[in-house]
């Protein structure tokens, strides 16, 4: 059959496709309720599984055997599973097919039958031999990103990497959405500003006002555009300090001008950090508040200085406790001796000037004077120090070494563990 259109040597037009590197036609697919069949039951199945099942795809596996995850995926109810091999006629029905075997020639069985009947299909092994090409995807803020590179996967999933990190961390802006006036009660973490959440920067670079604490990483609001508000609301230990009615004042005020405020804490908001009287006081002024949880220092810290607070055998459970007053102030909500009793690892935050008034409770309760502590000053950062000693000598070591605030102390027998501990100074 002569071609309909022809150059004027009458030779074949060219395909246009081999100019621009990637011959694939990217289109977002509505998979919600319709049936998708993936052959193949792998590891490289699996990955493939994750967005389908969140995409609302009726999901159905056909392999002779499947990996524990996947397994755990039909027992879930987020897909079905036949263990058998690929027949022809498996595909009857679907939408959109994935041919994910070790086996070639399965996969191009899957292939054959899916373009007989006319159903676009993936081929894992090699793309270009399939109808169809999964792209490296991202979702962000209510969009999906998606990148071809001619079947080169590595370099498509390294350009969505950069694409997301760049709207992430406000490099790259989305100026067509409107600013909703409201608060977002965002926790950033320990302080090394790689450990905010994904969900707290991408709404940080959103922000028309910050109002953000002394803990808060500092390289966060460096990242802000000029145009940004930020007011200092620093909670200095036993010096100047913002106050919590003033800061619940600056959030309302602000989204009453017409702002996004963002009020960026370090740790979590919710973890000794008076973030739910935050949110009480902007409710109770009718304002839309989000809170973004953040990485608490109290399990991060000793993570990031080799000690898990729990350890399978040794403890099952560990305390988070407030240091902000001492065992015997009248103000005190901790039970001391009942605390003493445990077994497991407590956790004491803002504890370092009263360390003499904790240790020597937790003593006096029955807690071994020989037990393991370790203090962790500045957690996560660079300038972070690492102090060990026990129950009876931690307090004379604090003061002898200088250790001073913002520190973690870590009581109990993980407190003793060093495998994993950083090259870092230590005391």
């Amino acid at each position: 059959m002569q071609n309909p259109v022809a150059t004027p040597d009458d030779q074949p037009v060219p395909d246009s496709r081999a100019e621009t590197g990637d011959p694939n036609y990217l289109v977002g697919l509505d998979l919600n309720g319709r049936r998708v069949v993936v052959v193949g039951g792998g590891t490289v199945a699996q990955r493939r599984l994750g967005l389908l099942i969140a995409s609302g795809a009726a999901v159905h596996v056909i392999s002779r055997e499947v990996t524990p995850a996947v397994e755990g995926m039909a027992s879930m109810g987020q897909l079905t599973i036949e263990l058998r091999a690929y027949a022809d006629g498996d595909l009857d029905g679907a939408w959109y097919v994935m041919a994910c075997t070790d086996e070639p020639a399965t996969n191009a069985a899957v292939v054959e039958e899916a373009t007989r009947r006319r159903i676009f299909c993936v081929r894992a092994d090699t793309a270009r031999l399939g109808t169809a090409v999964t792209p490296a995807t991202a979702r962000y803020d209510g969009m999906t990103l998606g990148v071809l590179a001619g079947g080169q996967h590595r370099r498509s999933a390294a350009v969505r990497n950069a694409l997301l990190e760049a709207l992430q961390s406000g490099v790259v802006t989305d100026d067509s959405a409107p600013v909703t006036p409201g608060v977002a009660l965002v926790g950033g973490g320990p302080g090394d500003p790689d450990l905010i959440t994904v969900r707290g920067r991408r709404l940080l670079a959103r922000a028309n006002l910050v109002v953000a604490d002394r803990l808060a990483p500092p390289e966060l609001l460096a990242e802000l555009g000029p145009d940004v508000e930020v007011i200092d609301a620093a909670k200095i230990p036993y010096g100047r300090a913002m106050a919590q009615e003033h800061i619940n004042a600056a959030l309302i005020e602000g989204v009453k001008a017409g702002k996004f405020v963002v009020r960026l804490k370090g740790g979590d908001n919710y973890v000794f950090g008076r973030g739910y009287e935050e949110l009480e006081a902007c409710v109770d002024a009718g304002i839309p508040v989000t809170v973004v949880p953040g990485v608490t220092s109290a399990i991060s810290v000793p993570a990031l200085a080799g000690i898990p607070v729990t350890h399978r055998g040794v403890t099952h459970e560990f305390v988070v406790v407030s240091g902000h007053v001492a065992p015997d102030h009248p103000d005190s909500l901790v039970d001391w001796p009942a605390l003493a009793r445990l077994r497991g690892t407590i956790v004491l935050l803002m504890a370092v000037e009263r360390i003499e008034k904790f240790a020597d409770a937790l003593i006096s309760g029955g807690r071994a004077t020989d037990t393991p502590v370790t203090v962790i000053q500045e957690g996560s950062l660079r300038t972070q120090r690492i102090l060990r000693a026990d129950l009876a000598t931690v307090a004379e070591r604090v003061r002898a070494e200088g250790i001073r605030p913002p520190a973690i102390i870590v009581i109990g027998p993980t407190a003793g563990f060093t495998a994993g501990a950083p090259d870092l100074a230590q005391s």
